[in-house]
C-alpha cells in the first residue's frame, strides 16, 4: 500500500507542531522519520493514525484521500501502530492482549482457540518464537514488543508505524527487531521507523526523512554518514566524538555496599549492589530502562524512603540521610525527569538557579531572598552554560527541553562538589545540546570529581565512562571497561554473567570473522 501525506499542519494553540509536512512511503518499503525528540515526529504519525487531527493537509492511500476519525478507522484501513509504550495488559496472556477489541467469538463464547492460532501462525510466519499461553508480564521487553507487532498484523496492518521502538531493548533485541522489519518489509509490509538514533537508520533504512521544528528539512541514503545526518537533524555541523583525556583516578569517593532499595510496592528494586567510584572517574550505570537503576541514584541522594546498606561519601555515612544532607556534603544530582524533579515550571531562571541554595549567603538568608544577588549569579551562569532564555527574569517552564537541562547543570555544578550524580542528562535533547552536556560532564570528571553517569543509551556509556556498571532486575551484573564489546554489554543488560557475556561476546567475534562475514547490524544500533 503507498502512503502519501501531503502538506500535513497540526497546530496546538501558538505551537506548529507539523508545519506543511510531505511524505510518501513506497509499498514494500521501510522509511526512517528521523528527528530530535520534539522535532515533531509522533505528531506527525498521530496524525495519520487517527489520534489527532490535522488542521491543513490530507492522507492518501493509493492514490485516495481518507480521513480518520480515529484509530479504529486508520486500523480498519490497513494502518498499524507500535507505540513506544506498550499497549498490553500485563496480567493476560498474549492471546488475550491480540484480541482485545475485536475478540473471535464461537457463538456467544470468545473463541480464545481461534486467536491462539493466530499468533501461533505469524509466530512462525516471522521467526517471532512468542508463545501464545505466556503471560505477558513474564516476557522479556523485546519480546512484549513482537505481540505488540502481531497485534497489527492480525488486525492485516499494511503499514506498520513503529515509535522510537527501540528506547527499551538490549543491542541483541534491537538487532533481532532489525530482522524483524526486513522480514515484513520483504513480505510487502511498509514500515514508518521513527527514531532519533542514527546507527538504526543507516542499518535498517531504504529512505530517510529528517524533521527539525515541525518540517521536513531533506531526505538522505542510508549510506550518509552520521554526521552529515546528525547535520541535517540541527541545522549545523555537530561533532559526534566525546574529545577526552584518560582518567586519572584519585582516591574512593564513593563506597557503596550491599545497597538494597524496597520501592513504593513492595518490591526489591535495587538488591544488594555493592561498589566503588573514584575521584576524576566517569562510572556508568548501563542496563534496560526498568532494573534498579532510578531507584539506586535516588537512593543515593537521599529520596528513596525503604533503604538499607551503606552508601558512604568521603567516609560519612549518607544512607538513609535526607535529601539537603546529601546535596550539603558535596553532591550535585541531575534527575533523570527535569520537567517534575529538576525545575519549577512557574519560577524564573534565576530562581530555578539557587533553588538548594537560596537562604545561603550570597543569595539569601533563612528570612529572606537576595533578588539582585541572585539575578547576578544567574546572569553569569546563564552566559557560561548557554542557556538560551530572553531574561533571567523568564519563567523557565517557557525554555526548550534542552535550556531546562542546561539551567539544572548550571544549578547543580555551580558549586564545588565530590560526587556528581546526572541520570539520563542527555534524554530528549539535540544532537547540539548533546554535545554540550558531554563536554560538562568530562570536565567535571578532569577537576576531579567522581561522576555516576546513568543512561540507557549505548553509545552515551561508551563515549563518557571510565568503567561500566551494569544493572538487571536490580543486581548488578558485573563492572567492566569501556573497551567492553557491545556484544558482551548487550547480554549482560540481558542478565548474562560478565564471563559467560564475555566469552560468548568472542566466540561469536572469532565466529564472524573466520567466516568472512559483514558486520551487519552487530553492535545493536543504539
Amino acid at each position: 500500500m503507498k502512503l502519501e501525506l501531503r502538506g500535513i499542519t497540526k497546530r496546538f494553540g501558538a505551537l506548529v507542531a507539523n508545519d506543511h509536512i510531505d511524505l510518501t512511503v513506497e509499498p514494500g518499503e521501510i522509511h526512517c522519520l528521523l528527528g530530535e525528540n520534539g522535532a515533531g515526529k509522533s505528531t506527525l504519525m498521530n496524525v495519520l493514525y487517527g489520534l489527532h487531527q490535522p488542521d491543513e493537509g490530507e492522507i492518501v492511500l493509493d492514490g485516495q484521500p481518507v480521513r480518520f476519525a480515529g484509530p479504529g478507522d486508520a486500523m480498519a484501513a490497513g494502518i498499524g501502530m507500535v507505540h513506544q509504550h506498550f499497549m498490553l495488559v500485563p496480567v493476560f496472556t498474549v492471546a488475550e492482549n491480540v484480541m482485545l477489541g475485536h475478540e473471535p467469538t464461537r457463538g456467544a463464547l470468545l473463541d480464545r482457540a481461534a486467536a491462539r492460532r493466530q499468533v501461533e501462525e505469524l509466530s512462525r510466519r516471522f521467526g517471532f518464537d512468542v508463545d501464545p499461553d505466556a503471560l505477558v508480564e513474564d516476557l522479556p521487553v523485546g519480546v512484549q514488543q513482537r505481540v505488540e507487532i502481531i497485534k497489527a498484523l492480525v488486525r492485516d496492518a499494511r503499514v506498520l508505524i513503529l515509535d522510537e521502538p527501540t528506547a527499551v531493548l538490549t543491542p541483541q533485541e534491537t538487532d533481532e527487531l532489525i530482522a524483524i522489519m526486513r522480514q515484513l518489509r520483504d513480505a510487502g509490509t511498509s514500515i514508518v521507523f521513527i527514531t532519533h538514533k542514527l546507527r538504526e537508520v543507516r542499518a535498517v533504512a531504504d529512505r530517510i526523512s529528517v524533521i527539525r521544528r515541525g518540517a521536513v528539512v531533506g531526505t538522505a541514503s542510508p549510506r550518509s554518514d552520521e554526521t552529515e545526518l546528525a547535520s541535517l537533524m540541527v541545522g549545523r555541523e555537530v561533532s559526534l566524538t566525546v574529545a577526552k583525556e584518560p582518567a586519572a583516578p584519585g582516591g574512593v569517593v564513593l563506597s557503596v555496599r550491599d545497597l538494597t532499595v524496597v520501592d513504593e510496592r513492595g518490591h526489591t528494586a535495587v538488591d544488594r549492589v555493592s561498589f566503588d567510584v573514584h575521584g576524576g572517574e566517569v562510572l556508568a550505570l548501563a542496563g534496560v530502562q526498568g532494573n534498579g537503576q532510578t531507584e539506586l541514584t535516588e537512593a543515593l541522594v537521599g529520596l528513596q524512603p525503604k533503604v538499607a546498606g551503606s552508601v558512604r561519601l568521603d567516609g560519612a555515612e549518607l544512607a538513609g540521610r535526607p535529601p539537603r544532607v546529601v546535596l550539603d556534603a558535596g553532591v550535585g544530582y541531575v534527575p533523570e525527569d527535569r520537567e517534575h524533579d529538576g525545575v519549577i515550571g512557574t519560577f524564573s531562571v534565576a530562581e530555578n538557579l539557587v533553588l538548594d541554595q537560596h537562604d545561603r549567603e550570597p543569595y539569601g538568608t533563612r528570612l529572606a531572598l537576595r533578588p539582585a544577588a541572585v539575578r547576578r549569579e544567574a546572569r553569569r551562569l546563564v552566559e557560561e552554560f548557554d542557556v538560551r532564555t530572553q531574561s533571567v527574569q523568564t519563567p523557565v517552564g517557557t525554555l526548550s527541553g534542552g535550556n531546562k537541562q542546561k539551567v539544572v547543570l548550571a544549578r547543580e555544578l555551580s558549586r564545588p562538589l565530590r560526587l556528581f550524580i546526572a541520570a539520563q542528562p542527555t534524554r530528549g535533547l539535540d544532537v547540539g545540546s548533546i554535545e554540550f552536556v558531554h563536554r560538562r560532564v568530562v570536565h567535571e570528571r578532569d577537576v576531579g570529581t567522581a561522576v555516576v553517569l546513568v543512561s540507557t543509551e549505548l553509545d552515551e556509556v561508551l563515549a563518557l565512562a571510565d568503567r561500566i556498571a551494569v544493572m538487571y532486575r536490580g543486581r548488578l551484573v558485573g563492572i567492566v571497561g569501556p573497551d567492553t564489546p557491545r556484544d558482551a554489554l548487550g547480554l549482560m543488560m540481558a542478565g548474562v554473567p560478565e564471563d559467560e557475556a564475555l566469552r560468548t561476546a568472542a566466540r561469536t567475534s572469532t565466529s564472524t570473522t573466520g567466516s568472512g562475514a559483514g558486520s551487519g547490524t552487530a553492535g545493536g544500533a543504539l
